[in-house]
């Protein structure tokens, strides 16, 4: 009888144990099921479902095309008098922000087709190399697709002489770019990266498929840990674009990006799908209009950037000699 005390108890906790975990599952889901009914049924609900919907079904057209991987276009930029008005402001205004390369990354199970309307409406405004690339369908690690990543970047930059770049990452292709730039160095490169509905603390939908990728884009797993680590003196500044009404990050706030060390500029919708984001027109102005301010503001963003780690520097060296 004393030696099955213990072996009881210890199904009385594996048993309280699995009862609480059906408990906040259920609560969560109950909780997820009342946001999407406050969140769909809205008019402005109704209307990014419609938008979803009919770009899931063109991009369903386009994806077979997407599959051909597309080579690098030159921007030609050296006369502007055959230009639109559009790109010739732009051109003239700034050629340093109309030349420098913008890298366009897919997400999961994608290819670069989900880009289709979001490059012709950064071309269309003038600037000039705006390159899609692909990733392998079975890529499994996201170290792994950040390495290849940085390679594709470097291949940009010598075919194009240009010293930095931008990318435009959508869905996972934002977070493969983020490990690119915080944790391989990246960011001595990569001027801006814009991510569309990333996971950036992950997503409780990636618990469904029992894939080595999905497990990695699981809240809390090692690569999301590792990506919220210090990075002091980062270069790179990140443009986040996040919507209330995406049904694959869930919950939707996890496509926030919240670090200390990063330079973050965000814009919150709350009636686009995760497809659309690419294509809806607010995503497409802040991320063109934000890239075309060009060299001015980037050099202010550099030296506010550097006040401010020469402060927390400064700080604490303070703290270390006054701990002495």
């Amino acid at each position: 009888m004393a030696t099955s005390l213990p072996g009881g108890a210890r199904l009385r906790a594996i048993a309280d144990g699995a009862l609480s975990t059906v408990t906040a599952a259920t609560s969560d889901l109950g909780q997820a099921a009342g946001y999407a009914a406050r969140t769909f049924t809205s008019r402005a609900g109704l209307r990014g479902l419609a938008l979803e919907g009919a770009w899931l079904a063109a991009h369903l057209a386009l994806y077979p095309i997407g599959l051909a991987e597309e080579t690098v276009r030159p921007h030609g930029h050296w006369r502007t008098d055959s230009l639109p008005p559009v790109k010739r402001s732009l051109v003239v205004a700034d050629p340093t922000a109309a030349g420098t390369p913008i890298l366009l990354v897919h997400g999961i199970m994608d290819n670069r087709s989900v880009f289709t309307v979001f490059a012709h409406e950064l071309r269309r405004r003038g600037f000039g190399v705006v390159h899609a690339i692909n990733y392998s369908l079975f890529t499994d690690d996201v170290r792994t697709a950040a390495h290849e990543l940085r390679g594709h970047v470097e291949r940009l930059r010598e075919a194009t002489g240009s010293d930095r770049v931008h990318i435009v990452g959508h869905s996972l292709g934002g977070v493969i770019a983020r490990y690119c730039v915080q944790r391989m160095g990246g960011d001595a490169v990569v001027d801006t990266l814009a991510t569309l509905g990333s996971p950036h603390s992950g997503s409780n939908l990636a618990r469904i498929a029992p894939l080595p990728l999905c497990r990695q884009l699981c809240p809390g797993s090692a690569i999301l840990r590792e990506l919220h680590e210090p990075a002091p003196g980062c270069r790179t500044r990140f443009l986040v674009v996040w919507s209330r009404m995406d049904e694959i990050i869930v919950p939707q706030r996890n496509s926030r990006l919240r670090h200390p060390d990063l330079d973050v500029t965000e814009l919150e919708l709350d009636d686009v799908g995760h497809l659309a984001l690419p294509v809806d027109r607010r995503t497409v102005h802040f991320v063109a209009s934000t890239l075309a301010r060009g060299e001015a503001e980037r050099r202010e963003h550099d030296r506010v950037r550097d006040r401010r780690l020469r402060g927390s520097l400064r700080l604490v060296g303070r703290h270390a000699a006054e701990g002495a």
